[in-house]
């Protein structure tokens, strides 16, 4: 929780795992090359017109997703760790489409935001299916569901993507 002029806000940490019938290599690559990335990053009926990534530890990160009504939302971060083929640690936030942080209280979506979170996510392959699990800690309670329900919808898109490379 934090405190915001005198009133609490609760913040979440939300996680999803989905199993995927695919080689850890395969869904890292996926995972971490943006001509993939821009096909699977975005819930349903979203696309992503922008993937930039520096994918190094201490690299940034630009994504954009645009919506069927038209709203571009954009995300900048930083790779915080990363372990190949096990784990991808990092900060995103809000920005604007030159990859400047927006506050977290001026946010385009509903909820108490915090100017960052982390997202934490893990590789773990076996028996030729790898299974990832995201944590993304620092979202508002009134958005823990539909974040949810956004990298579901993200793992569809991935699903089908696998299958297809």
């Amino acid at each position: 929780t934090q405190s915001t002029w005198g009133l609490t806000v609760c913040l979440m940490a939300i996680q999803v795992e989905r199993e995927f019938r695919a080689s850890g290599e395969k869904v890292w690559r996926v995972w971490t090359e943006p001509e993939f990335v821009k096909q699977w990053w975005s819930p349903k009926h979203f696309t992503a017109p922008v993937i930039k990534m520096d994918f190094r530890e201490n690299g940034n990160f630009l994504f954009a997703m645009h919506s069927p009504h038209g709203d571009t939302f954009w995300n900048t971060g930083t790779y915080r760790e990363i372990v190949p083929l096990a784990r991808i640690l990092s900060s995103m936030s809000f920005s604007d489409a030159e990859g400047r942080v927006v506050p977290g209280a001026q946010a385009p979506v509903p909820g108490a935001w915090p100017d960052e979170v982390t997202v934490d996510v893990r590789f773990a392959e076996a028996d030729g299916r790898t299974r990832v699990t995201i944590v993304e800690t620092g979202v508002p309670e009134v958005m823990s569901q539909m974040a949810s329900m956004g990298w579901q919808q993200q793992f569809d898109k991935l699903e089908t993507l696998l299958a297809s490379v």
